[in-house]
């Protein structure tokens, strides 16, 4: 493990490969949630936690489980499994020991389960950090982090939009491309403003 390494990391999932604005994933909260800052802001701190304890847990199943039985070929299904229970379990939590809270966050915990960032961030895991079924040195740890990481390019992206679209609903739009259009068209271009960190090289 380096400094540098988690630093490549942190630029690549936060700037560089942006899980909304560069992997495009996880777009249909990233559209439907940004409208106004609190509830995106609430749904990103979610996502966040998940994509960390996700990266923690489906490592742990490949590495330990996965990989021994030679049962590589059901990632994917299994990773499904895993992030729709720690989702479920996480709002039966919540709902225990924090009505208020639960109620604050409302519909974006069960929406987590079906984010494909969260799937996208635990196979992103196992392609970078394993070469043939072996894990690389540190690749829990990296993980981890990038897990952290994918969750701060998320929220990056949804308070940036949520921003944008608050300050837009004080202005005077054509009722042709209110709401869904005109989210879409800030979307892409705040896609192509990102692609411009692509030049970074490490």
């Amino acid at each position: 493990m380096n400094a540098a390494q988690f630093l490549t990391i942190f630029i690549s999932a936060v700037f560089i490969y942006n899980v909304i604005l560069s992997r495009f994933l996880g777009l249909c909260s990233f559209i439907a949630i940004s409208k106004e800052t609190r509830p995106a802001m609430a749904m990103s701190l979610s996502v966040m936690f998940v994509t960390t304890m996700a990266s923690v847990i489906t490592w742990l199943i490949y590495r330990f489980l996965l990989v021994p039985f030679g049962l590589t070929y059901l990632r994917t299904i299994s990773f499904i499994l895993v992030i729709a229970t720690f989702v479920q379990f996480v709002e039966m939590v919540i709902r225990k020991i924090s009505p208020a809270m639960y109620r604050f966050f409302g519909i974006y915990l069960p929406l987590i389960t079906v984010n494909c960032a969260v799937l996208g961030v635990a196979v992103l895991n196992i392609d970078m950090f394993f070469n043939n079924g072996k894990a690389m040195p540190g690749s829990f740890y990296y993980s981890v982090f990038q897990g952290v990481c994918v969750g701060l390019g998320y929220t990056l992206a949804m308070l940036l939009m949520s921003g944008i679209r608050e300050r837009l609903e004080l202005c005077n739009i054509p009722k042709a491309v209110k709401d869904f259009p005109l989210a879409f068209i800030i979307a892409s271009i705040m896609s192509l403003s990102f692609m411009g960190f692509n030049g970074f090289k490490f």
